[in-house]
């Protein structure tokens, strides 16, 4: 089956390529008039990009107590974006990938899962507070002004949920009902349980260097500024290519392209996110081939020029002997 849409999928932005064969040549000639200069600020865009997300997984990791340098790690999330973007279910061998290669390097099954696990919550409410913000600058006009009400009313409910959530873990009657509840499941679980254990240890951790929620603002920074390098790397593919920036909407049709490439209906999001991506930057007042050449350029950055990079640090790191433990410091 997911052979099937994907091929579909596939076929599809084939077929839109041929038929939209006079834009695609233009915005073929459009890229090679690129400005170089500005295209390897692309490139540092992307490549800071990446190193944000490193450094996420780096600060969990730390506040759980393990040490792994943030050169190991960024080649680890390098490997694993490749992973991602080459294999069907690519999602979910990337994971495998980084939960393996932080094992090899002496951090524990438990501690592994829980800073995954955290740096994808992380991650996920990064893209979904660019979008709302995006769709809310959209104003009442425009492509997505109909996502507007319920964006309002999912951040209305989150604001109510954390609240709430806040609130009622002040009342001890409440905790500890609830941790009744959550001790119930994790005895059910063996992995529940350990699970528990690392996410309540890598809380402690934080509280012990800093207490309350402020420990947790960098990390999510650094979540947050993941997908707003990556944006600046669309833009500069932009500026590099001569083509206007659409301001207005543009925020909102790069969020809304991730998640369509976040759903992994093909190896890397291929023909999601370029038909995606094109198509919402159309609607918000490229022309076509201004469009097709964008995409295709940020693409070229993105996804295509990672995949090497990324396959020959994971041979680095396959080859590599990784057993340190992870109570040393091996430094940042």
């Amino acid at each position: 089956m997911w052979w099937v849409v994907s091929a579909v999928l596939v076929a599809a932005a084939a077929a839109v390529a041929v038929t939209r064969r006079a834009e695609v040549g233009a915005a073929v000639r459009l890229i090679s008039e690129v400005h170089p200069v500005r295209l390897i600020a692309a490139g540092a865009f992307e490549a800071a990009s990446l190193g944000c997300l490193a450094a996420v997984q780096q600060w969990l990791l730390r506040a759980g107590g393990a040490r792994v340098r943030l050169g190991v790690v960024a080649a680890i999330v390098l490997a694993a974006n490749a992973i991602a973007g080459a294999l069907p279910g690519g999602a979910a061998f990337a994971v495998a990938w980084i939960f393996r290669q932080l094992r090899r390097r002496g951090v524990e099954q438990a501690l592994a899962g829980a800073v995954l696990l955290v740096a994808g919550v992380l991650s996920g409410l990064s893209l979904f507070v660019l979008l709302a913000v995006g769709v809310l600058m959209g104003g009442s006009a425009g492509p997505v002004a109909g996502l507007r009400p319920a964006v309002l009313v999912l951040v209305l409910c989150a604001a109510v949920m954390a609240g709430a959530a806040v609130g009622l873990s002040r009342l001890r009657w409440v905790r500890r009902r609830a941790w009744r509840v959550w001790r119930r499941l994790g005895v059910r679980s063996r992995r529940l349980w350990d699970a528990e254990q690392a996410l309540i240890r890598l809380g402690r951790q934080v509280r012990a260097v800093r207490p309350g929620v402020r420990p947790w603002l960098w990390p999510a920074t650094l979540a947050l500024l993941n997908w707003a390098l990556d944006l600046a790397c669309l833009v500069a593919c932009m500026w590099s290519l001569g083509v206007g920036v659409p301001w207005h909407g543009l925020l909102a049709a790069y969020a809304l392209t991730q998640f369509a490439g976040s759903l992994r209906l093909t190896p890397g999001g291929l023909g999601v996110v370029e038909t995606s991506l094109t198509a919402l930057l159309v609607l918000y007042g490229l022309g076509a081939e201004q469009a097709i050449a964008v995409t295709l350029l940020y693409r070229a950055v993105s996804y295509w020029a990672l995949q090497p990079v990324g396959w020959a640090s994971g041979l680095g790191l396959t080859l590599t002997r990784g057993n340190r433990p992870s109570g040393g410091d091996t430094g940042g």
